[in-house]
């Protein structure tokens, strides 16, 4: 049996299966992990594979050194993003989620057992980290087998590696994730399955799949969750920066939503065309273009990139919301990076790291640099929608390392296109002021909304659950509505918008709106309006919105806020969208009907399904003025 040198005590069930490992690496470094997950067998490439009963050696993954850091790319299209359905509880605790019993038919103590049979027979690599931030997240341990380095590398990027010189004496983990990739081709017929399992002492993770985002990131989320709603705290699915403007003014927004919201997005500075202009949007129907000239952009100080603590202790203005990251790395989508020139701040970033970084879904070669705008093809002439770069927080220039208070929460939609030939819900003007108790109910319902990249499924109109970060919770539904809903009271002076991403309308847009509008808010001062500045959407779901706004003296016309004004849309369409939009929000808010939910939340579910108007939601919650009557 293998021997290892671990000073700090493990629980049994850890120790066991070390004890019996042929061999056990224990990872002493990043750059540690960056070797033991390229050591080369052939032609500059690591096969990470297994050996599955009745289907022989199965390649999961290629990984290779590049000059820039290590590439990984995964065999199969399925793996190269999450599958959102992957979750499943192991355990007899209070959950809304499946549990493993439910869909597999039996218990999982058994497979449970196999999986600590497996790890014991394979070489192993191990290393202690810290669920969150030091005090204010969790004592953690990975086992992992040696081979699937990168995946441990991941890991360890985003959540940290404590080096064994640096462990502390109370060290005492109380969650642990176990990696067995042949499981999932064993028992779950090749799909994504993470297992959670909360036993008195620990937290348990089982990981059936190489994609970190199930695992390795979503599901130390969920650890978090869980933590948190013990606590009374959220871990908000979110990014976060200040906005320094040309003027040394300042403002902080976090930008929230699904998966493919635009959270990454919203810490690039915004694209721009080869002569500097922005291109607004281009309508599909007539292929005009409108562009914006915008001088001189917003500095960006990056705060949080998805993964948001929002700890009691944190809070210093108690008109707002006080967060710090939860992560070490920062998993970023680079899938609208498509060629050389688009966002150069994070192309030099990720050429010339400070740091070697992990890059997924990229096609390089051995020996060669990882360029971000060359995905790999998930078929001929397909490239794949997810590809990745894990970027350690550390590198980020003006990255805060400070805990920060927050004046503007944002949401993300992603928004199909809406024409009268084609009624859709895109129907989201540039942006939009909600009241508290509608920034609540667009946080119960999460719409995951149109071709999500970052996962598997995206057909039609879905909702990611409460919070958006539903998919990686193991608990109920009730409890984190009321967890959102104390928070947003609690804060009374935080604004909240609402924007879209990739179409207006008629008009595509990608992520301008985002872009724009945080260069126009931050230049204002906020998202306190004068009331005649201002009116009432439509559909009332969608708040306040501005007839047309200036943005350094250039206007921004109404087509892009009241998209009925669009001649390739029209009132009746826009109704066929406010129609589905509300259809799908009593869908969603059937399910939070609970006895246990708060009585504000009750009666602001009740205003939705009464039809209420902008200023009935605006009543139901205590909060500073948003629209002045000046």
């Amino acid at each position: 049996m293998g021997t290892y040198d671990i000073s700090y005590s493990l629980p049994s069930e850890i120790k066991a299966v070390l004890d019996a490992a042929p061999a056990v690496t224990v990872a002493q470094s990043i750059d540690h992990l960056m070797t033991l997950s390229t050591i080369a067998e052939e032609h500059g490439w690591h096969t990470v594979g297994y050996d599955v009963p009745g289907k022989g050696f199965v390649e999961e993954a290629k990984v290779c050194q590049v000059t820039n850091g290590v590439a990984a790319n995964y065999l199969e299209p399925y793996m190269r993003r999450r599958d959102p359905d992957c979750m499943v509880i192991g355990d007899d605790k209070p959950t809304d989620k499946p549990r493993f019993r439910d869909r597999f038919g039996q218990s999982f103590d058994a497979l449970r057992e196999e999986s600590f049979a497996w790890l014991k027979t394979q070489e192993l690599a191990v290393f202690p980290f810290i669920a969150g931030v030091d005090d204010k997240g969790l004592h953690a341990f990975v086992v992992a087998p040696a081979n699937a380095g990168f995946f441990a590398l991941g890991l360890a990027l985003l959540q940290g590696l404590i080096e064994p010189q640096n462990v502390p004496k109370d060290f005492n983990p109380k969650a642990c994730i176990y990696v067995a990739p042949p499981f999932r081709h064993t028992h779950f017929e090749g799909k994504q399955v993470v297992v959670h399992n909360r036993t008195e002492d620990m937290h348990e993770l089982f990981s059936y799949n190489l994609y970190p985002g199930p695992s390795a990131k979503k599901g130390i989320y969920g650890v978090l969750l869980n933590l948190g709603e013990d606590e009374k705290w959220v871990t908000m699915h979110c990014s976060t920066a200040e906005i320094i403007t040309p003027y040394e003014n300042k403002i902080t927004v976090s930008h929230e939503g699904a998966s493919g919201g635009g959270k990454s997005e919203m810490l690039e500075q915004v694209h721009r065309e080869p002569d500097g202009e922005l291109l607004l949007g281009e309508n599909l129907v007539t292929g005009e273009r409108r562009t914006l000239t915008l001088p001189q952009s917003c500095r960006i100080r990056p705060v949080t990139d998805d993964m948001a603590l929002c700890h009691p202790s944190l809070r210093k203005d108690k008109g707002k919301l006080s967060l710090m990251d939860a992560e070490d790395a920062w998993f970023v989508r680079v899938n609208h990076i498509d060629h050389y020139g688009i966002d150069p701040h994070l192309e030099k970033l990720t050429i010339h790291p400070p740091e070697k970084i992990l890059f997924l879904n990229i096609d390089a070669q051995p020996g060669s640099t990882a360029l971000i705008w060359n995905h790999i093809q998930d078929e001929p002439g397909v490239s794949c929608p997810n590809p990745r770069v894990v970027i350690p927080r550390d590198i980020v220039p003006d990255v805060v390392h400070r805990p920060v208070d927050v004046d503007i929460r944002s949401f993300g939609v992603r928004c199909p296109p809406c024409t009268s030939d084609k009624p859709t819900y895109g129907i989201l003007g540039m942006f939009h002021i909600l009241p508290p108790a509608l920034a609540w109910l667009w946080r119960l319902t999460a719409p995951r909304g149109h071709a999500n990249p970052s996962i598997v499924d995206t057909a039609g109109m879905s909702s990611e659950g409460v919070g958006s970060y539903w998919p990686f919770a193991t608990g109920r539904k009730v409890d984190q509505a009321n967890l959102l809903l104390d928070q947003i009271i609690d804060a009374p002076r935080v604004k909240f918008i609402l924007v879209p991403n990739q179409h207006i309308g008629a008009w595509k847009v990608s992520f301008m709106p985002q872009w724009i509008t945080r260069e126009y808010l931050a230049r204002r001062g906020g998202a306190k309006f004068e009331k005649k500045s201002v009116k009432e959407a439509k559909c009332p779901l969608l708040g306040y919105l501005p007839s047309s706004i200036l943005v350094e003296g250039r206007p921004i016309g109404s087509w892009f806020f009241e998209v009925d004004k669009q001649p390739e849309v029209g009132l009746e369409a826009y109704q066929t969208g406010a129609k589905i939009l509300t259809e799908f929000f009593h869908k969603e808010l059937n399910g939070f009907k609970h006895e246990d939910l708060m009585p504000e939340g009750r009666k602001i579910i009740e205003c939705c399904f009464d039809g209420g108007s902008v200023p009935d939601y605006e009543a139901l919650i205590p909060h500073e003025v948003l629209v002045n009557e000046y």
